[in-house]
């Protein structure tokens, strides 16, 4: 690929105003996961251990089959979706900001900044805090990337946050079973390490950030060239520009369409494989919040889905979808996010086939 081999430059003293600006983004950070991910999560997951679900299905609720297309489909939709991610989506968008802002280039350069393995693998262990949703993750890949992270770790950590959510992973043994729990592990790995890792295969040389990595100070310089509070205005302002449009208009659109993403399916047809790949592609077009996946497969098993499509939406449904793909659409190469989708369809239709022999 081209790619420069170059040594780090010599390591220059650490700042005490480096030092401040990474504790004020780390006490943000925690701060805010606390509030919306960590504490919510543990009251949910002794709720599903206790009942055994975590909720209705967002797609259908307490219907067995979702609405048929309209506008008020698609805006019934959205608010439910809105309510139940506002406060991430918030979050997100304020972590990715702050990220640019606060953090030094050369710690993410060193950490993630290489098209190696383990950048992808620093990037995918950094996103098993998170437990966002792949649209409230986007705000901070974006924020990676602006900050030259390399393709694989930003990735890893977009990927990560939905498909190996100990969270989720924890309500989905209580809910579903074990043997939902161990397929999503194993294809969330695959997805979140494997196929990120290779999506550096697929970006051109010139987008590698090795080619910055031997004069992070000069970078630096130049990023804070302007006052804090100036560049973090201009980095929020970016953020909202270009992610929040499509954002609002893809998820009316998916609202809008559930009924014919997601069809009522007889017994008959419940583990066909061409019904599996179809399954699968809807899972990555559809957008869902945190945790979503798990009411709507145990509404959907509950009048006739074989375990085979059941087992597809159990990875494609949370790890990316049509918003979140336009959200991150300037920030990586067309060719990784074509890579991405097509390999979530793929591993989602292989889960799918183990959800087969492993579920039924």
């Amino acid at each position: 690929m081209g790619q420069i081999n170059r040594s780090w430059p010599r390591t220059e003293p650490v700042s005490k105003k480096v030092i401040l600006s990474a504790a004020i983004f780390l006490i943000i950070a925690i701060a805010g996961l606390t509030y919306v991910k960590w504490w919510p999560y543990y009251l949910k997951a002794i709720h599903a251990a206790a009942e055994h679900t975590i909720g209705s299905s967002i797609v259908s609720g307490k219907n067995q089959a979702a609405p048929d297309p309209s506008w008020q489909s698609a805006w019934d939709y959205a608010k439910a979706y809105y309510n139940s991610v506002w406060k991430a989506a918030i979050l997100g968008i304020l972590l990715g900001s702050l990220l640019q802002v606060l953090i030094p280039s050369r710690w993410l350069l060193k950490a993630l900044g290489k098209a190696s393995f383990g950048s992808t693998l620093v990037g995918g262990a950094a996103s098993i805090p998170g437990m966002m949703c792949t649209c409230c993750a986007a705000p901070i890949a974006i924020g990676l990337r602006k900050k030259n992270a390399s393709v694989g770790a930003a990735l890893a950590f977009w990927l990560g946050n939905p498909t190996i959510n100990p969270a989720t992973l924890v309500f989905m043994t209580f809910v579903l079973s074990w043997k939902f729990t161990a397929i999503r592990l194993v294809f969330g790995l695959l997805l979140t390490f494997g196929v990120s890792y290779f999506a550096n295969r697929f970006a051109s040389s010139q987008t590698l950030p090795e080619q910055v990595a031997a004069a992070p100070e000069k970078v630096e310089q130049e990023e804070h060239s302007a006052p804090l509070l100036v560049r973090w205005m201009k980095a929020i302002g970016s953020m909202l520009l270009h992610v929040v449009p499509a954002y609002f208009i893809a998820v009316l659109v998916l609202g809008a369409c559930r009924a014919w993403l997601f069809p009522t399916i007889g017994e008959t047809a419940s583990n066909n494989v061409l019904l599996i790949l179809l399954f699968a592609i809807a899972g990555m077009l559809f957008v869902i919040p945190t945790a979503a996946e798990i009411p709507i497969i145990q509404t959907m098993l509950s009048f006739g889905l074989g375990t085979g499509p059941a087992a597809a939406l159990l990875l494609t449904l949370p790890s990316i979808s049509l918003p979140s793909i336009l959200m991150i659409r300037k920030s990586f190469p067309h060719k990784v996010l074509l890579f991405v989708v097509v390999s979530v369809v793929a591993l989602g239709t292989l889960s799918g086939l183990a959800g087969v022999l492993f579920l039924s």
